[in-house]
């Protein structure tokens, strides 16, 4: 008698929303690769599909019901087949995802992403939908199994939560209170992470440099940025987002002091209107926003500074707006992520009066928008003639008909697209260039390439495209790669 073995189930984590979803993302793959699951080949529909959720984008409900019903026929048709859904709507609407999509067999929430292995394996057996949602923290979600998308970058999460009350956000009733990890642990994490070959880490958290309150030290982030200084082998050090209330001076003087912290700031505005701010909730004001960005550039000129901004928050003047533009003016951002308010159901702003129409919004919007640009592409020219050391993404860069290029960061994260020569780098190589050309949002070099440094992140993902045995699992216990934009690690709240 022949026994026929069963094939590994596979599985596609689709994730929508914001950096700490990408990071519990590459948890919950490495969850599933523990459990025996494989990565479905593209252009083929998994045996499992986890959606992880964000309830803080517009139109986020309308997204996922819409892609639960383009998976139905699938589902009807391969009996094996089963759908998860997870992350912050899911902690949010509960059981009501199960009664407008049926045929889901599994719910878990924000707090129990390490649940997920055995509530597929309960719904497969009892035939049932599974439906388990915690209202605290079970497990840090950095301690879990984790298949990275990099082999050259990774993010780390310092925190998870917040503690502020901001009236259009609803991030804190989904993700908790802050907790924060010891500082050994982050660490050990780190040291670990550059022993498989990272050169670069994000330090993440929904308020970062809030990082140290639960254990009682306030300036236990800066004490973090200097201690990564010290991990031999950690080329680049990021942080993202700040909360402009908490920026304080110990942190500027670590990164402008500590050589692998980079100079580059991701610190979400939201509105340059005092009364707006009041309004939000937002514990800072214009004048302290400006001061943290004159002490930045002081201590390092050549910072390059990003935002976060919403445009329409109900209430808001034409004069709020200005307001808003002036601050902008000044501030002199490389970029902007810029959003036009809209209402999200739970958070004090949706009852709000004055809600502003969608036109004005729009109006508004666009003038942000063009003023930006305006700025992002002046301060990009200033970028033409210097030499950077561009850490080597995956994936292709702009192309032409005459110049092959590819595509990287530069030390403050700017996107520089750059000629390939007669050597190829590979992602997580370093290559010196000279920046021929701006434009509003990348870089362009094409001359020749001045240095090419292989790395042992470069090596790491060598490794990592070769043919690997059956059964091998790359970059297990990691963390994720840092998002190619800096833009917030909760929402555009913070």
């Amino acid at each position: 008698m022949t026994v026929t073995q069963e094939s590994p189930r596979t599985y596609e984590v689709r994730t929508y929303g914001c950096q700490m979803n990408v990071h519990d993302s590459e948890r919950l793959s490495g969850l599933l690769e523990g459990a025996g699951y494989v990565a479905v080949t593209e252009g083929e529909t998994a045996d499992v599909v986890v959606f992880n959720t964000c309830a803080v984008r517009e139109n986020a409900d309308n997204r996922l019901y819409g892609n639960l019903g383009h998976l139905r026929p699938a589902k009807v048709r391969n009996p094996r087949m089963q759908i998860a859904v997870g992350g912050c709507l899911a902690q949010k609407d509960q059981g009501e995802i199960v009664r407008k999509a049926p045929w889901v067999d599994v719910v878990f929430g924000t707090h129990n992403i390490g649940s997920l292995p055995v509530l597929l394996e309960r719904a497969r057996i009892e035939g049932e939908a599974q439906v388990e949602l915690k209202e605290s923290l079970e497990v840090f979600p950095s301690t879990l199994p984790t298949r990275r998308e990099s082999a050259y970058a990774a993010w780390v999460a310092i925190s998870v939560g917040c503690n502020n009350t901001c009236t259009f956000c609803i991030v804190p009733s989904l993700r908790g209170k802050e907790k924060d990890r010891r500082p050994g642990d982050v660490l050990a994490e780190v040291r670990t992470l550059v022993d498989q070959g990272v050169l670069e880490v994000t330090l993440l958290g929904q308020n970062v440099n809030t990082y140290g309150v639960e254990f009682g030290d306030r300036l236990a982030f800066g004490k973090l940025l200097r201690a990564c200084g010290d991990v031999e082998g950690l080329e680049r050090v990021r942080f993202t987002s700040p909360h402009p209330a908490a920026f304080t001076d110990d942190v500027i003087a670590a990164m402008a002091e500590t050589p692998n912290v980079m100079h580059q700031l991701h610190m979400p505005l939201q509105s340059g209107s005092d009364r707006v701010l009041k309004a939000m909730r937002r514990s800072y004001r214009a004048e302290r926003y400006l001061g943290i960005i004159e002490r930045v550039r002081a201590a390092m000129p050549d910072a390059a500074i990003s935002t976060d901004i919403i445009v329409g928050f109900p209430g808001e003047t034409e004069d709020d707006f200005q307001a808003t533009l002036d601050v902008v003016r000044e501030s002199r951002f490389a970029n902007a992520f810029t959003f036009q308010y809209s209402i999200r159901p739970g958070t004090p702003a949706a009852t709000m009066d004055d809600q502003i129409p969608k036109e004005v919004v729009q109006e508004r919007y666009e003038r942000l928008v063009a003023l930006q640009e305006e700025i992002s592409w002046a301060e990009n020219k200033k970028q033409v003639g210097r030499t950077l050391e561009i850490l080597v993404a995956e994936g292709e860069g702009r192309k032409d008909e005459a110049t092959r290029r590819l595509s990287g960061r530069a030390p403050d994260n700017r996107l520089v697209h750059f000629a390939v020569g007669e050597e190829t780098p590979r992602p997580g190589d370093m290559v010196t260039v000279e920046v021929t050309y701006a434009a509003p949002h990348h870089l362009v070099a094409d001359g020749a390439v001045r240095e090419l440094r292989r790395t042992r992140a470069g090596d790491a993902w060598q490794a990592r495209v070769a043919p690997q045995p059956s059964g091998v699992l790359l970059g297990m216990p990691t963390i994720g790669r840092p998002a190619t934009s800096p833009s917030s690690s909760g929402c555009s709240a913070r």
